[in-house]
């Protein structure tokens, strides 16, 4: 195993949304690598699934079904990997929705439901992580943003462009807070790669473009757990602070 690899080893990492898409494919890869892994969703059932999977192989994890909506859940989610690893090492913000539809379709509940998911979600994770972290003096949050959080989405994601884009402040004041407590944060900004967030959108209209977008562009799950991966396996004294990766032909 490399020296790079071992800087994965044995890491305790907690990811949200990991049932499906990049937690799920993100899980895979650094189970392989010979992380400790948490995999946090509300889909209990898919979480045990891929516990198994995981374990099969020769991984360590284990399920804890959570809201990330709910901070008393994320709260637990943590208590619970403190109580069964003894700390936590990374955490992956990773759990969002992504309901597409024009401002004027009035998604009042969509919008709040993005707001609670992709904001309050990441904000409720990083309080939860941030005291084991700053006590041992060392750490990684790893939050996912979208290239919808650099460039407004209009059109059809302006709230979800909202919240990407809060997401990227997030960090970005987050990395500067914490930047004395050899706590590493880094910014995941992904173009169109395959996962459930496609689905995501009740609007007829806005759910069949997305649909279309994504048959030309997207590119594997996978895209985006390598370049986690990338991130977490550097040296403690280098921070990988941003990624932006798209599909190569896509233009947005």
């Amino acid at each position: 195993m490399s020296a790079l690899q071992n800087n994965i080893q044995n890491k305790v990492i907690v990811i949200t949304g990991a049932s499906s898409g990049l937690g799920e494919t993100t899980a895979r890869h650094l189970a392989k690598l010979g992380a400790k892994l948490v995999l946090a969703a509300r889909r209990v059932d898919r979480l045990e699934q891929l516990v198994a999977e995981i374990e099969v192989e020769g991984g360590q994890a284990i399920a804890v079904a959570t809201d990330v909506a709910q901070q008393a859940q994320v709260d637990a989610l943590i208590e619970k990997t403190l109580s069964h690893y003894g700390t936590v090492d990374v955490l992956i913000n990773n759990a969002g929705i992504m309901p597409m539809a024009p401002l004027a379709k009035r998604k009042v509940d969509e919008w709040d439901q993005m707001i609670d998911i992709n904001i309050k979600g990441v904000l409720y994770g990083i309080a939860a992580v941030l005291p084991t972290m700053q006590s041992k003096q060392s750490g990684h949050i790893i939050n996912l943003s979208s290239v919808a959080g650099l460039k407004v989405s209009a059109g059809v994601g302006t709230v979800y462009s909202a919240t990407k884009f809060a997401v990227k402040a997030i960090s970005e004041g987050l990395r500067e807070e914490v930047a004395g407590d050899n706590i590493r944060v880094t910014t995941l900004y992904p173009g169109a790669v395959d996962s459930e967030l496609k689905l995501g959108s009740s609007d007829q209209e806005s759910g069949a473009a997305m649909q279309a977008f994504y048959d030309a562009y997207e590119i594997p799950a996978d895209s985006v757990a390598r370049a986690i991966v990338y991130a977490i396996e550097q040296p403690a004294d280098m921070a990988i602070n941003e990624i932006s990766l798209r599909p190569t032909k896509q233009t947005f």
